[in-house]
Order: C-alpha cells, then sequence, then structure tokens
C-alpha cells in the first residue's frame, strides 16, 4: 500500500482530535505535569478551536495509509515574515511512530509550501521535548528561544527554521 495524502476540511475534526489525543497527553505530560496539558489540549484542540484554526488560514494534511489515518500536520503563512510559512502541528498515532511516516508527512509539507513560494518552514517545539532531536534529523536548526503565555502557563519553546533552497 502507497501513502496517500489529503487536505482535511471541518468533516475530519473528529479524527484529527483523536490522533491529537492519543499523542498529546503521552508527549506532554512527563515534561509538564497534568493540568497544562489538560488545558491547552481543550483550547486548542476543541472541535470549534479547530474549526477557526481551518478558517483562519492553517492548511491541515491528513496522512493515510488504505483506511488508516497515520498523521496530520498543519501550515499556514507566517504572517510576519513573507516568504516563511509555520508548521503549526504535525502528530503521527503513536501506533504508527518508527516508520518514517513522520519524514515523509515533513516532506510532503516541504513540497507543499514550496509550490506555494515559501523559502523557510519554521515550528515551535517545547524545549523539553525529544521530537526536537526528529526536527532536527530532517533539516531543521533551532533559531531562537521563544515563551510563549497560555492561560496562566507557559509555552517554552525553541523556534526552529528549515531553509527550502
Amino acid at each position: 500500500m502507497e501513502l496517500e495524502y489529503r487536505i482535511a476540511t471541518h468533516k475530519d475534526i473528529k479524527v484529527i482530535r483523536e490522533i491529537a489525543n492519543k499523542t498529546w497527553f503521552v508527549t506532554y505530560e512527563p515534561i509538564l505535569g497534568k493540568e497544562q496539558p489538560k488545558f491547552m489540549f481543550d483550547e486548542i484542540y476543541n472541535e470549534e478551536a479547530l474549526a477557526q484554526q481551518m478558517d483562519d488560514g492553517q492548511t491541515f494534511i491528513l496522512q493515510f495509509l488504505g483506511d488508516d489515518v497515520l498523521a496530520f500536520a498543519s501550515f499556514s503563512v507566517k504572517m510576519e515574515i513573507g516568504r516563511t510559512y509555520k508548521l503549526n502541528k504535525l502528530y503521527l498515532n503513536p501506533d504508527f511512530q518508527g516508520g518514517g511516516y513522520g519524514r515523509k508527512l515533513i516532506n510532503e509539507v516541504v513540497q507543499m509550501v514550496k509550490n506555494l513560494g515559501a523559502e523557510n518552514l519554521d515550528l515551535n517545539v517545547n524545549r523539553y521535548n525529544k521530537a526536537r532531536f526528529f526536527y532536527e534529523k530532517v533539516g531543521f536548526v533551532i533559531i531562537k528561544e521563544e515563551d510563549i503565555p497560555m492561560g496562566e502557563y507557559w509555552m517554552n519553546d525553541f523556534v526552529m527554521r528549515k531553509v527550502l533552497s
């Protein structure tokens, strides 16, 4: 079977939430405890918030293998810098991790944003999230640290960039 990709719509919000739910808490609870990940998940991944993100210009991509949705990613234009796009999300169902699917999804996003004229692809990753090492393997480098307030919590991130030349 070959991997397939398609742009997600509002009809796909439930499957996006399912994948996010499978990955979110196992990733963030060891780093942040129980309360902050729950607060952030409820803020970012409720159905209305996901619909609003789509309406505000985030493009969501689903990755399929046969009938299984393996992963999703989303990207958007990073407004303050013209030809830079932002990888807002990338979550792979833990049942499929380690099979090269994350790398293939990144490659799909890179090709899509290059076709849109992007020169750079940026992302934020928690400074203690081991996904940082995956992003480094696929060509991203840390360009700065950023602390972002969210409710009563803080997101302590690295901003990483992949130059798309």
